[in-house]
């Protein structure tokens, strides 16, 4: 579902109660001014942070995100499915959200975890910090329809995790990223990559994601892909891929076509149909063509949640 022109939405937003510092905003779905949301945590009942609502107008989603509490409601559109990664702007998100602590008592400044933990103890209760980051898990925001999450930790608010999606323990989906249908994430799924639907990324596998070096790259994964155990890429693939087990494949990496010749990566860049493996005795990099009929796909019993 995409959508158009403006976006109005009623949330409740955190805020640190010395310094008035916003710290989260919450837009749960049919909120409205007339029953705006609401929520409460001992950070609350102890006066570290205060709660009040909050009303955000998006006027464009190619603009810029305005403040916090604008780009919180573009992230929860993205884990709402309600966009798909890259259809909203997110220039200078991290330049508005707060690094919070996100603990069990409510986010709160990391500064005054010390003072929270003291007034939490004289009341007999114990506080613990699950993280310290300006994006906080997926689930204590937004919980979507038929997926399985073995560790919420490691799905951020932002994530676009598309029905009959599992990840795994040891499984990540990042912000402005994810599935678009039924898929296996056993692997990384780096800012700003996008994974076709019944394609599986195996255990510890990675995909190069754009945050880190600046790069505007964008690197996808189509439908039928496999992404072997502890492999990689720096490419895009298109439909029916596969890469081997432990082989990382990035756009400078020199590939060996079937003919003979030698690209780089970016070259095959988007493909369909490719087999990337490493050659076991000469080292070198190929591409061959994949047979469609040697990998039956994800099991669609374990992506009926």
């Amino acid at each position: 579902m995409s959508i158009s022109g403006s976006i109005t939405a009623v949330g409740h937003s955190y805020v640190d109660a010395a310094t008035g510092t916003p710290l989260d905003a919450w837009f749960p779905a049919g909120a409205t001014a007339e029953k705006p949301p609401a929520r409460s945590c001992l950070a609350v009942e102890l006066g570290v942070i205060a709660g009040e609502a909050v009303t955000v107008t998006i006027d464009d989603l190619d603009t810029p995100p305005a403040d916090l509490a604008d780009a919180y409601l573009r992230l929860h559109l993205l884990s709402r499915r309600a966009i798909k990664p890259h259809d909203a702007n997110l220039d200078g998100i991290f330049g508005l959200l707060t690094n919070c602590a996100w603990t069990s008592a409510g986010p709160v400044l990391p500064e005054r975890v010390d003072d929270l933990r003291s007034m939490a103890a004289a009341s007999g209760q114990a506080v613990t910090v699950t993280a310290v980051d300006k994006i906080p898990r997926m689930v204590d925001y937004v919980i979507p329809s038929g997926v399985r999450i073995g560790d919420a930790d490691r799905v951020r608010l932002g994530a676009h995790v598309a029905d009959g999606t599992t990840v795994m323990h040891e499984g990540f989906i990042n912000f402005n990223a994810g599935t678009l249908g039924p898929a296996m994430v056993e692997g990384r799924i780096s800012a700003g990559v996008v994974v076709g639907a019944h394609s599986d990324l195996g255990g510890s596998a990675s995909t190069m994601g754009t945050l880190s070096g600046g790069g505007k790259e964008r690197v996808s994964i189509g439908e039928h892909c496999l992404l072997g155990a502890n492999s990689g890429i720096g490419i895009a693939l298109g439909d029916n891929c596969t890469v081997e087990a432990g082989l990382y494949v990035t756009a400078g990496s020199r590939v060996t076509l079937p003919d003979g010749s030698v690209v780089k990566g970016r070259d095959i860049s988007g493909r369909s149909g490719m087999l990337l493996i490493r050659n076991s005795t000469s080292g070198a990099i190929e591409m061959r063509v994949a047979d469609p009929s040697r990998w039956e796909g994800i099991n669609p019993e374990l992506h009926k949640n």
